[in-house]
């Protein structure tokens, strides 16, 4: 169980936001916490600690007039760091290798993956030719519906038909290298971990890393997602630290991963 910081992007700022009510319309969100500095600056602060494998997410689509100046702060933030991050957010094969050529560890695809409501196997293929399995992460954020968890796309405002499961786990494995999953219904909410998604992605046995997002707010939530995940899932933790205008103190977040979480709460 590892630490992964991240960097959300937004109309060109640094931000965190209530993950449900980010709206294309208007480059709209509910917004927890705005930096006033770039991402530049966090991407120092992690290659300073340590941290790698955390991940830049572009909020904005390509037609937003926001989105040049979000994806010059993103730029900026793997020049700063190189090998150090994942990015995110309207990732295709025809741009993938100009992120990983600028920095990027790894590129981190949804929406071109799950079109129309369900996996197009066609462009799962082509985006694992252009970036490599070893250099593709496969976004799985989802929502729940029904008491199940089905993979939500373009900045988490579509459903798809494609539900969480081992068996959806087993089959991406062979195209990519990790998963990002952020809970988007308690996403920027600081009231707990989705605990359902979070025991169902810790019985999955498969060999690649997974990180899971959205809802932490304590060091409770750490130790409680530790024990759920049985110790098997990565965590990011974003509006609830000090660094992004929350309660928990990132040095102290930073050292229980160092020890150990067992011990928290």
């Amino acid at each position: 169980m590892k630490f992964r910081p991240c960097i959300d992007i937004h109309n060109g700022q640094v931000k965190q936001i209530v993950g449900g009510s980010l709206k294309d319309s208007g480059d709209r969100a509910d917004e927890n916490f705005i930096a006033e500095r770039g991402a530049d600056y966090y991407a120092e602060l992690y290659k300073e600690k340590g941290l790698s494998g955390g991940h830049i997410i572009l909020l904005n689509p390509a037609a937003s007039p926001y989105y040049e100046a979000t994806r010059k702060q993103a730029l900026s933030a793997l020049a700063a760091y190189k090998g150090g991050l994942q990015i995110g957010g309207g990732i295709n094969d025809k741009n993938a290798c100009d992120y990983l050529d600028a920095g990027a560890s790894h590129v981190i695809v949804t929406s071109y993956v799950f079109k129309d409501g369900r996996i197009n196997m066609d462009n799962l293929e082509r985006i694992c030719r252009a970036a490599g399995k070893e250099r593709l992460v496969l976004d799985l954020s989802c929502r729940e519906r029904d008491g199940r968890y089905y993979i939500v796309t373009d900045r988490w405002q579509k459903f798809t038909d494609e539900e969480i499961s081992s068996r959806l786990l087993d089959m991406l494995s062979g195209y990519c290298d990790e998963f990002l999953i952020h809970a988007v219904d308690v996403e920027g909410k600081g009231q707990g971990i989705e605990q359902a998604l979070v025991r169902q992605l810790g019985r999955w046995n498969g060999s690649l890393a997974v990180t899971y997002a959205g809802g932490v707010h304590s060091y409770e939530d750490i130790s409680l997602l530790g024990s759920l995940g049985n110790g098997r899932l990565d965590v990011t933790i974003g509006s609830a630290l000090d660094i992004f205008g929350g309660a928990l103190s990132f040095e102290k977040v930073l050292e229980c991963f160092q020890q150990g979480v067992h011990g928290l709460g």
